[in-house]
């Protein structure tokens, strides 16, 4: 009897696409995306201030008092229905205030939006920023897990980051005192939790006050201690340094030979002939 497979799940953060797979996506945070949205509103005035100025010089210009009326109304739906919409539909859900913190909107499948997200986006932002000054916005944005607002709730869709954290700086290589201690040395036993402190320590070791920095290596190096055989004779920083590095080029070994069995595996299966097919039932040689 098959065993039904166990459901797969999915972290806070994660998208499901279409097919099925899993995409480790980071949203905008709040704050940021309380900030674009500031920018996208300043911009929007900007606009209006321009268009009744405008709207007013060609109002008094031609004699057209009747139809100032018509002219402030169709201002405020262009500059903020019929703009913002445009913008985030070519731009595939960006703005001005997006582009600056970093953050575009996508749909929650991770898809790229279109026309009708954004006017969706666009006409629901009237009533919760413009008539509520952000207020609706910022309270539902708030209990939200990725800070979506109520036009993202009605879109579908959500702010996703697009600016990738800068990488750490790498840990150096095994410290040349320690060549050969590192070829039989034995940090396989090292607790998850120290090694990600020594790690941490080495790459940021650099940039650390003096006093700091040989405290923080002598402690490590304590914790390493025990776990570590044979114990070479070196000060605490070399220790935490040489054991960083030999267990980085350890893992990065191990997963290469995985890899490469892997490879041989597929190679083997591709190169082993197919048999033969199979004789119907009740046929006779011929």
């Amino acid at each position: 009897m098959t065993t039904p497979a166990p459901p797969v799940q999915i972290a806070q953060d994660e998208i499901l696409t279409g097919e099925a797979v899993a995409l480790d996506v980071q949203p905008l945070g709040f704050f940021l995306r309380a900030l674009g949205a500031l920018i996208d509103v300043l911009c929007g005035v900007a606009l209006l201030l321009l268009s009744y100025f405008v709207g007013g010089f060609v109002v008094g210009g031609l004699g057209l008092e009747n139809l100032s009326g018509i002219l402030v109304v169709s201002a405020l739906v262009l500059v903020l229905v019929v703009i913002p919409t445009a913008i985030e539909t070519l731009t595939r859900g960006r703005s001005l205030g997006k582009l600056a913190v970093g953050g575009r909107i996508v749909r929650t499948d991770g898809g790229a939006t279109g026309f009708r997200q954004a006017f969706i986006r666009a006409l629901v932002g009237v009533l919760e920023i413009w008539f509520t000054f952000g207020a609706l916005a910022g309270i539902v944005a708030t209990f939200t897990p990725r800070s979506t607002r109520l036009g993202d709730m009605v879109a579908g869709t959500y702010c996703e980051r697009t600016r990738a954290p800068r990488l750490p700086t790498p840990a150096g290589p095994v410290p040349g005192q320690l060549q050969e201690w590192a070829e039989v040395a034995d940090v396989g036993r090292l607790p998850d939790r120290i090694a990600r402190r020594a790690t941490q320590f080495a790459r940021s070791a650099e940039g650390m006050e003096p006093g700091a920095r040989s405290r923080s290596a002598e402690m490590i190096a304590a914790e390493i201690a025990p776990f570590v055989s044979p114990l070479p004779h070196s000060d605490p920083e070399t220790l935490v340094r040489a054991v960083v590095a030999v267990r980085r080029d350890r893992e990065y070994a191990a997963i290469m030979r995985t890899d490469e069995r892997a490879a041989a595996l597929v190679g083997a299966a591709q190169e082993t002939p197919r048999g033969f097919p199979v004789r119907p039932a009740g046929s006779r040689a011929g």
